[in-house]
């Protein structure tokens, strides 16, 4: 058995240029036994800031849920978000259908690189 636990992988990095918005971060959001989280009926939120737990550049801006049924969501980067290159932990918060509230991934955070323009 690994650090993470239950078999499951470390977050995948996601890289965007400085000043980028065309390339979303997209997720399938697992539980926490790695099976698909289905989020009919939810509404999800996205959050990054610098890392370790430094200041907060994405508050809880809503999410796109791409397909429900196996947890797939997106959010679309804004000029604001990506105007500062350096390292980043990122997180989607689930608002479920009954009100209750999880946050993916279930540890740790996702790595998150915006990378600075050479030009």
């Amino acid at each position: 058995s690994n650090q993470y636990g239950g078999g499951l992988m470390p977050e995948d990095p996601f890289y965007i240029g400085q000043n980028d918005t065309a390339s979303p971060i997209k997720r399938d959001l697992k539980d926490a036994f790695g099976s698909p989280v289905n989020l009919t009926g939810a509404s999800v939120k996205f959050s990054m800031r610098v890392k370790p737990a430094g200041a907060v550049k994405v508050n809880g801006s809503s999410a796109t849920v791409v397909t429900a049924g196996i947890g797939r969501v997106q959010y679309n980067f804004t000029a604001s978000n990506t105007d500062t290159a350096d390292e980043y932990e990122g997180e989607f918060e689930v608002t479920f259908s009954d009100g209750s509230i999880q946050t993916f991934p279930n540890r740790g955070y996702i790595p998150i690189f915006v990378q600075d323009d050479i030009g």
